[in-house]
């Protein structure tokens, strides 16, 4: 056999590695933003900024993960309020007194609540007119620069709590902290989740603002003996040059932290502070890379990728509604700025995996192993058993928060996020977290839906109620009795990895015994038609924003294009009913979901389309993803602009199921391309089992693909030509076919393959 040629390869990794360097200036404006949501985005998943223009000034919009208002709900634990209660209510008809304990607190306390940091003003009124602001997403660096000479650079540490800037060619320079207004004659009127309340409803009395020469302090109280600082220095470095910095400290009793007056006082000079940040950015970066022949669509991936950069850390919270950007207009986030685990949190991690940001997602799994006494201490008090449940809005500290009950406290949200555990061990292959946290995790929620689930009369395992989010919003007709299609899958997907991780590690009775549960469960609900139904009795006849009843298709992956005919058809005609009722009330995240069920289902060009329909109508001029169909073209009957992140992420998720998928036991690259992309590649995409893949598509033919094995192991490649020449290192090739090559690699091992069709 003949060795591929390494010039070929090397010409792969150039020519993917090098799009991104095609974005260094991505955003480039002719003037600054003149919202805050329309602001160059920095951060570090634990601080950020926000760079815009209010009035005439120039304003950073300073933040921090940790600025909480963590008062409980207290309507939420009046006595007797439970899951068993809320099912006794209902079959009385007295649902209303359950939603003024479980759902109008939610809208009508300002708190618990995400809250803004503050922010940094600058007169730029002699400065005349803006030449360019720009966003080096290479370096996460932004940069303005004015017809006069003028210059502004800032960067937040990619590691450190700070932030820096530096003024070049100005003569006098009088920064301002502004803090946000917690007194004074304000709008003190319930503002709802997608407006948000004023900030002067908390009922703070106003942080004192301390100002030297070259010094501002500013020190906030909030609820419970929190408080936050914020602080600010700067000096003159040369002739008309000034650099500073900034930082946000948040303390709670009995939880030291440094302030930020000490994070401030002896740092590094803006360039030598930006050459060991610029490091950290190309590390990442190095990551993975795609090219894909279309603009919009690759321009849109890489300022995704570089927001995930932005918000995810593994030492850090994990990604919020708003994560390190909250509103700065004067009142609290949409929805609270709070952690959604109905959809929201986990869409924003679902590309790190196969991107190879590992690290980067472990801040997810950090932070519910982190908080699981609390969870545990909620499933004990809520449904009155033992096991791991969480509910499905919470505050910083994992607390319940309402809201929607049947979605906020909804039984099966640990079944959805076990899947992130499955997944870090799947792309990893790490044994220990595997035994150490991704097992246990899955045992947990394992026990915990056993003992609150029963045996119907016909023999099948149900939960006492049930739902699927958000359909019928928070009305009594959003409960069900018997498992919604949503449920349904998520405890089938349950059961199922849990088998398969017990298996893994050798414990065979527990594994046999999740199977004897997963058999207790129903098929899922199907249409006579054989498409996907919100529940038995509820067929899919309404648009809707959430697509809780296709979850077994995609993210988990239960009904599978791979699986034959059978399933095949049911993608297709949910898909295709999906369509037919339209999105007249789906939201930007909608759109981005669908990418990634069209590129399930193998069908390139309806991914694309409901991709670019994302990125061109549901995102703000800086890619933020507004939820609301900002063209007004009728993509969506919502055409207002609450920022949240989930959508943008999902977006990168569904390009990169496009390009490659593994979840159904063999590696498959470019799945679900649209004809028209006839040359394209990606380099370092990972997959289940821990390989790192390459491919190149030119000319409209698969022309090369290189697999690496980070742990070594089994893998099975479907071949995207019949004539080819590979070349190995540490690989057994274990049987061929037309269709499927198998592997077997030590660690590190490595396979060439490429296309010998001329």
């Amino acid at each position: 056999m003949k060795s591929i040629s390494f010039f070929v390869f090397l010409l792969i990794a150039m020519s993917a590695k090098s799009q991104v360097q095609k974005y260094h200036e991505v955003l480039n404006f002719t003037q600054i933003p003149k919202k805050w949501d329309e602001g160059l985005p920095l951060g570090n998943g634990l601080i950020g900024e926000l760079i815009w223009q209010k009035e005439s000034k120039l304003r950073f919009s300073i933040d921090h993960a940790e600025l909480w208002d963590l008062r409980p709900m207290e309507e939420l634990h009046t006595s007797g309020f439970n899951y068993k209660m809320v099912r006794e209510k209902l079959l009385v008809d007295q649902y209303n007194e359950i939603q003024k304990i479980g759902d109008i607190p939610y809208e009508r306390e300002p708190a618990p609540s995400k809250l803004p940091g503050a922010a940094i003003e600058f007169d730029i009124t002699k400065w005349g007119e803006v030449k360019a602001a720009t966003l080096d997403i290479v370096t996460a660096e932004a940069n303005i620069v004015w017809k006069s000479g003028v210059k502004m650079h800032t960067f937040v540490d990619a590691v450190k709590p700070i932030g820096y800037f530096k003024f070049e060619n100005i003569a006098e320079f009088n920064p301002k902290l502004i803090s946000p207004r917690y007194e004074g004659n304000l709008d003190r009127t319930i503002g709802g989740s997608t407006v948000g309340d004023d900030l002067a409803r908390l009922g703070y009395k106003q942080g004192d603002v301390i100002k030297t020469e070259t010094s501002y302090q500013y020190i906030q109280k909030g609820w419970g003996g929190f408080y936050y600082e914020v602080a600010i220095k700067w000096r003159k470095t040369g002739k008309d040059i000034y650099e500073g910095v900034w930082a946000i400290s948040a303390h709670y009793p009995n939880k030291p932290t440094n302030s930020a007056s000490k994070l401030t006082s002896a740092v590094e000079n803006y360039d030598l502070a930006i050459k060991k940040h610029k490091n950290w950015w190309k590390n990442f970066w190095e990551k993975s890379s795609i090219s894909i022949p279309d603009t919009t669509l690759e321009r849109q991936y890489y300022l995704e990728l570089y927001k995930f950069g932005c918000t995810a850390r593994a030492n850090t919270p994990p990604i919020s509604l708003q994560a390190i950007w909250t509103a700065d207009n004067g009142r609290l986030p949409p929805w609270k700025g709070d952690f959604h685990h109905d959809l929201n949190t986990q869409l924003s991690y679902w590309p790190s995996y196969t991107a190879n940001h590992l690290e980067e997602a472990m801040g997810y799994l950090n932070h519910l192993d982190k908080n699981k006494d609390t969870y545990k201490k909620y499933t004990k008090w809520y449904f009155e058993t033992d096991g791991l449940a969480i509910p499905g809005v919470t505050d910083l500290n994992g607390v319940e928060m309402g809201g929607w009950i049947q979605y906020s406290l909804s039984p099966t949200v640990s079944a959805w996020l076990a899947q992130h555990y499955y997944l870090q061990w799947r792309y990893s292959m790490d044994k220990v977290f595997l035994q150490k946290r991704a097992y246990p995790f899955f045992k947990d929620v394992a026990q915990f839906l056993e003992k609150i689930s029963y045996i119907d009369k016909k023999g099948n395992r149900q939960l006492p109620l049930s739902s699927s989010p958000e359909i019928h919003d928070n009305s009594k007709s959003a409960w069900f009795t018997e498992n919604t299609n949503y449920d349904l899958a998520l405890m089938r997907f349950l059961f199922l990895k849990a088998s398969e991780l017990a298996l893994e590690l050798n414990l065979t009775n527990e594994a046999n015994h999740y199977q004897s549960i997963l058999k207790q469960f129903s098929n899922f609900h199907l249409s006579e038609k054989k498409e996907l139904k919100f529940a038995k009795d509820l067929p899919y006849n309404e648009s809707h924003r959430h697509f809780s009843h296709l979850m077994a298709i995609h993210p988990l992956g239960e009904i599978r294009w791979e699986n034959g005919r059978e399933d095949q058809e049911i993608i297709k005609n949910s898909l295709a009913l999906l369509d037919q009722v339209g999105p007249g009330n789906w939201c930007g995240y909608s759109y981005a979901w669908e990418g990634n069920l069209k590129a399930r289902a193998k069908d390139g060009e309806g991914a694309k389309s409901a991709l670019y329909d994302f990125a061109t109508a549901f995102c703000s001029t800086n890619s933020f993803h507004l939820n609301g169909d900002q063209t007004k073209s009728g993509k969506s009957s919502f055409t207002y602009r609450p920022f949240t992140l989930e959508g943008n992420f999902a977006y990168a998720s569904g390009i990169q199921e496009m390009l490659i998928q593994s979840y159904a036991g063999f590696i498959e690259v470019f799945p679900a391309i649209p004809i028209s992309w006839a040359s394209l590649s990606f380099e370092n995409l990972r997959t289940e089992g821990a390989f790192l893949v390459s491919a190149k598509k030119a000319n409209g033919h698969v022309s090369s693909i290189e697999i690496i094995a980070e742990k070594g192991g089994k893998a099975k490649l479907k071949l995207p030509f019949i004539n080819y020449t590979e070349s190995v290192s540490g690989v057994k090739i274990l049987s061929k076919s037309n269709d499927f090559i198998e592997l077997y690699f030590e660690k590190n091992g490595r396979l060439k393959i490429t296309s010998a069709n001329k």
